[in-house]
C-alpha cells in the first residue's frame, strides 16, 4: 500500500469513526449534565464533601469553586513531587527541584502537562498514579464543566445559578472519563502497549546480540486518559513516538481518535441542551472544516520536495517514526495542537518552516477545532457570539444569540476572552526575547529561534503543552515563567466564560423575529468561519511574521 493511500485510509476511517460516536457521546454527556438522578456512589461523596447535590451555584460560587479544587491540586502535587524519594514505589527517583516541581504541577492542573523533564528517569509509580494520573481527570472534567455553565447559561432565564461543580465534576469522573479510559486502556494493552507494576524495568536483547534494561513501566494505563482528556503529558520523552507508548499504525490512529471523540460529540450535547441540533451541526461543520484543512494544509507543506535533500527522500521525514510516515504524523500532530492535547508523534521542531508555522497557527486559533475537553467548545461560542455582534453591526439591530440578547456587557466578557490568551502569550515571548538567560536556552538563532519561543508561550498559554524540542525549558526563567502562563492562560478565560454564563442566564427569553440572524445556516458557519481566522490574523500575524513565515519565505 502506497503512503499517500495509507494516508487517505487512515484520515477516511478517523472521520467515520467520529461521524459514528457523535451521535451516541453527545447525547450521554449531555444526559450526564442534565440528568436529576444521582448514582449511589456520588450520593456518598457528596456527603464526604458536604455538598448539597440539589444546591445550585452562582457564576462566582462556581469560580470559586474551580479555582479551590485548582489551588489544591497544585499545592498536593508539588509537595508529592518534592518528597517522591520518600514515597512507595518511588522506583529510585530523586525528588523533583522546587522550580521544576512548581512548573509540573502548574502543567497537570491546568491540563497543559508542558513536561521540563525527562519521564522515565524523573517519576516513580506513586507520584505518577497518585499526582499526574489524577489531575488528567480532574483538569479534563474542569473544562466540560464550566462549557456546561455557558450552555446553562443560554438555557436558563431571569436566574443568577448556573449550576453545581460538584456535582458536575463528580458525574463527568465517575460516568465518562473512568469508565471510558479502562475500556480504552485495555484496548491499547491489548494493541501492544506495557503495563508493568512488578518491575519497571525489561531485559532486551539487542540486534548486536549483547542485552540490556529498557524502562517500560505501567504505561498502557496512563495512555487513554492522556488522550481522552486532551492532556498529553506522556511517561516516556518522546511521547506517543516512543514504541512503547504506541507501537503500530493501529494505536496512532486510536489515539487521535481518543483526543478528538469528546471534543467533535460536545456540539451535539450543546444542540440537544438548547433544544436545537442544527445549532450543534453548525459549531461541528465549522470546527471540521477547520480541522481538515489543517490537516491537509499541513500534509502538504511535509510532502512538498523544497530542497534537494527532500527532492531525493521524497517528503520531508525528518524528526518522523518511519512506521508512521508523513500522512500519520502530520494528522497526529493537527489533531494535537488543535485540541489542548500537546502530545506528539513526531518532532515538531524538524518540520518544515511552514509546516511548523501551521501547527503554531492552530493553537493560535484558541485550539477550537474541536479544542480541549470542554474548552474548544466554550471557546467557539465566544467567537459565535462575536459573530453574532458584528453581524448586527452590520444592520443595525440589538444582536441576539440562542434567544439572548448581546448586551455591551456580555461583549465585554467576550472580548476580555479573546485578549486574554493572546496577552499572555505574547507578553511572555516579548519577556524572554528581551531576557538574556531565556535566549541561551534556544538552541537555534533567527527566526526559528524565535520561533520556538513563540510556539512555547503559545503553547503553555493556551494549555496545550507540545512544543519545539530544540528549547531547553528546565531552567529557573522557563519553569518560573512558563507556570504563570499556564495559570493565567487556564483560569483568566474561564473567568470571563462564566461570568458571560451568569449574565445570560439573568436574562429572560427573546423570541426570533423576521430580523433575528438565522444562526443554524451554511451563511452564519461561513461567516463565524471567517471571523474566527479575521481574529487570529489581526492578533498574531505580526508574531507569524518574525517567525514561521519569514523562516518559510527567505
Amino acid at each position: 500500500m502506497s503512503v499517500a493511500t495509507s494516508g487517505w485510509l487512515q484520515a477516511g476511517l478517523l472521520v467515520f469513526a467520529l461521524a459514528v460516536t457523535y451521535r451516541p457521546l453527545g447525547d450521554y454527556m449531555a444526559h450526564i449534565l442534565t440528568s436529576a438522578k444521582h448514582w449511589r456512589v456520588e450520593r456518598g461523596l457528596y456527603k464526604l464533601m458536604g455538598v448539597d447535590p440539589e444546591a445550585d451555584q452562582t457564576w462566582p460560587v462556581y469560580i470559586r469553586s474551580v479555582l479551590a479544587i485548582s489551588v489544591v491540586g497544585i499545592l498536593l502535587l508539588y509537595v508529592i513531587l518534592r518528597v517522591q524519594d520518600h514515597l512507595m514505589l518511588s522506583l529510585g527517583m530523586p525528588a523533583m527541584q522546587a522550580d521544576l516541581a512548581y512548573n509540573t504541577a502548574s502543567s497537570f492542573v491546568t491540563n497543559t502537562n508542558w513536561q521540563n523533564y525527562v519521564g522515565e528517569s524523573t517519576l516513580g509509580y506513586t507520584a505518577q498514579f497518585l499526582g499526574l494520573a489524577v489531575q488528567n481527570f480532574v483538569s479534563a472534567a474542569v473544562g466540560i464543566c464550566v462549557v456546561a455553565t455557558l450552555i446553562r447559561g443560554f438555557v436558563r432565564t431571569r436566574t443568577d445559578r448556573v449550576g453545581n461543580f460538584w456535582v458536575d465534576l463528580t458525574r463527568i469522573n465517575l460516568r465518562l472519563l473512568l469508565p471510558f479510559s479502562v475500556v480504552f486502556g485495555i484496548i491499547l494493552i491489548a494493541a501492544g502497549l506495557p503495563q508493568e507494576l512488578s518491575s519497571h524495568l525489561t531485559s532486551v536483547n539487542t540486534v548486536t546480540g549483547g542485552s540490556g534494561s529498557l524502562y517500560t513501566g505501567a504505561t498502557g494505563s496512563q495512555e487513554a486518559i492522556k488522550m481522552l482528556g486532551t492532556n498529553g503529558g506522556g511517561i516516556f520523552n518522546a511521547n506517543s513516538a516512543h514504541p512503547f507508548e504506541s507501537p503500530n499504525g493501529f494505536t496512532n490512529w486510536l489515539e487521535i481518535y481518543l483526543l478528538l471523540c469528546i471534543g467533535f460529540s460536545l456540539p451535539r450535547t450543546f444542540g440537544r441542551m438548547v433544544g436545537s441540533h442544527k445549532q450543534g451541526y453548525v459549531i461541528l461543520s465549522v470546527m471540521a472544516v477547520i480541522w481538515a484543512g489543517s490537516a491537509a494544509t499541513m500534509t502538504w507543506m511535509e510532502e512538498r520536495h523544497w530542497g534537494s535533500a527532500l527532492a531525493v527522500a521524497g517528503s520531508s521525514m525528518n524528526g518522523k517514526e518511519v512506521r508512521f510516515g508523513v500522512p500519520g504524523s502530520a494528522l497526529f500532530a493537527t489533531s494535537t495542537t488543535l485540541t489542548s492535547t500537546g502530545a506528539v508523534n513526531s518532532m515538531h521542531d524538524s518540520y518544515s518552516a511552514l509546516g511548523g508555522g501551521t501547527a503554531i497557527f492552530d493553537m493560535m486559533l484558541g485550539e477550537i477545532a474541536p479544542g480541549g475537553t470542554g474548552s474548544g467548545l466554550y471557546g467557539m461560542l465566544i467567537l459565535a457570539i462575536v459573530t453574532v455582534f458584528v453581524a448586527g453591526l452590520m444592520v443595525g439591530r440589538t444582536p441576539e444569540y440562542l434567544g439572548k440578547k448581546i448586551r455591551p456587557s456580555e461583549m465585554k466578557y467576550a472580548a476580555l476572552y479573546i485578549l486574554a490568551t493572546p496577552s499572555v502569550a505574547l507578553v511572555f515571548t516579548g519577556i524572554a526575547m528581551a531576557t538574556g538567560s531565556a535566549r541561551r536556552s534556544m538552541n537555534n538563532v533567527g527566526p526559528h529561534g524565535f520561533s520556538e519561543v513563540l510556539y512555547a508561550f503559545t503553547s503553555m498559554a493556551n494549555n496545550n503543552g507540545s512544543a519545539f524540542a530544540g528549547l531547553s525549558g528546565n531552567t529557573d526563567f522557563w519553569n518560573t515563567t512558563g507556570g504563570i502562563a499556564m495559570v493565567l492562560g487556564r483560569f483568566l478565560p474561564m473567568i470571563f466564560v462564566l461570568a458571560l454564563a451568569g449574565s445570560l442566564a439573568k436574562q429572560r427569553h427573546t423570541p426570533a423575529s423576521a430580523g433575528t440572524l438565522q444562526t443554524h445556516t451554511p451563511l452564519f458557519a461561513g461567516l463565524l468561519t471567517g471571523v474566527i481566522f479575521i481574529v487570529v490574523g489581526l492578533t498574531y500575524f505580526p508574531a507569524l511574521a518574525l517567525g514561521p513565515l519569514a523562516e518559510g519565505l527567505k
